[in-house]
């Protein structure tokens, strides 16, 4: 039965299954939208079965998350599609790309295999109800090997999903580690976008105080997993792979000059790359989520226009907020279809 599975991936067949999804999908006009969540009511249930973390409880009305030291309100509507859609057509998206927010599989040790099969049947059957609004990005159960390569090939194939969240540490490992590698393998082989999402951050305990956990902690987790992945040479094995940082790269792009300088110059971390890290940073894609409307035209001049996706990280974020930011940077008509749409047509291959 492995020997089957394997010989299968090694085809790069992606089933008739994935074809007739794609082909059923009908893009509509309107911006498309590379972040965006929803938490999964069954999986809430589950967690507030829990005692230990992961866990959810309730207080004053109100639902928690907890992963770890990690205690983070549940938004409204943060379960409701017809929510999402409503604030979908106010921001004139006319597209989602649909995943869970956290926590990840990994972190509910030997049931990770039933809770990413959850989740992305659960979003999986959203996109199906709504093809012309919504495409599924699917979770992994990535701390087994067999399981995750199964999972993958489940859920791009028999589902439809069309991207793969990868979570900046997994349960404190990070992606770049050898067991993890073969994802970067089998999502190079058949184009499918990997996109890192800030889990709750390693750096948590120097982070509790101010809230900086969501301040800082996070944009610097997705900075360190993407460090790593570059450094220890997954973007110089993979070249092809599609690889999506999001926050316009968290603080890597303003970092990369002393990156480039302690390799070349001083000759330190350089043992796995050949290239600058700046040039490797330059096959990433970066997504639109920031406040700042310097920090998305920095971004673009780093990195150029093909490698900007537009997202708003609704529901956390407003999506006219962001919206509005891109249309005040004053691109050219062209370049700013590249970023509201066409880049991520391409990209997820609508």
């Amino acid at each position: 039965m492995k020997k089957n599975r394997r010989e299968f991936l090694a085809t790069g067949a992606s089933g008739a299954l994935a074809l007739s999804h794609r082909a059923a999908t009908v893009v509509p006009s309107g911006r498309i939208d590379c972040q965006s969540y929803l938490f999964v009511p069954e999986l809430l249930a589950y967690m507030e079965k829990r005692k230990t973390s992961p866990y959810v409880y309730r207080k004053d009305g109100e639902r928690y998350v907890v992963v770890g030291e990690w205690h983070r309100r549940i938004l409204p509507n943060y379960t409701d599609v017809q929510a999402k859609l409503a604030a979908m057509d106010t921001a004139g998206i006319g597209m989602t790309a649909l995943s869970i927010n956290d926590p990840g599989p990994e972190l509910f040790g030997a049931d990770s295999l039933s809770i990413a099969r959850m989740l992305n049947d659960y979003i999986a059957s959203i996109a199906r109800n709504y093809p012309q609004r919504f495409f599924g990005v699917a979770v992994l159960p990535m701390l087994d090997r067999e399981a995750m390569l199964d999972e993958f090939e489940r859920a791009t194939s028999k589902l439809g999903m069309k991207g793969i969240l990868l979570y900046s540490n997994l349960d404190g490992q990070f992606p770049d580690e050898p067991q993890f590698r073969p994802l970067f393998a089998i999502a190079e082989q058949r184009s499918v976008p990997v996109l890192l999402h800030p889990a709750c951050p390693v750096t948590m305990p120097v982070m509790k105080d101010y809230f900086m956990s969501s301040m800082l902690g996070l944009m610097f987790d997705t900075t360190i997993a993407l460090t790593r992945l570059i450094l220890a040479g997954v973007l110089e094995q993979h070249p092809r792979l599609k690889l999506v940082c999001p926050h316009v790269g968290g603080t890597l792009p303003y970092l990369i000059g002393r990156l480039d300088h302690q390799t070349q110059v001083l000759k330190r971390g350089a043992e796995h790359i050949r290239r600058p890290p700046s040039e490797y940073l330059k096959q990433v894609y970066f997504d639109t989520v920031s406040p700042l409307p310097l920090a998305i035209r920095y971004g673009l001049d780093f990195n150029g226009v093909d490698k900007m996706l537009y997202a708003s990280d609704h529901p956390w974020v407003d999506p006219v907020l962001i919206g509005s930011l891109v249309a005040r940077l004053h691109l050219a008509a062209a370049d700013k279809r590249k970023v509201f749409s066409d880049n991520a047509r391409m990209l997820f291959g609508l």
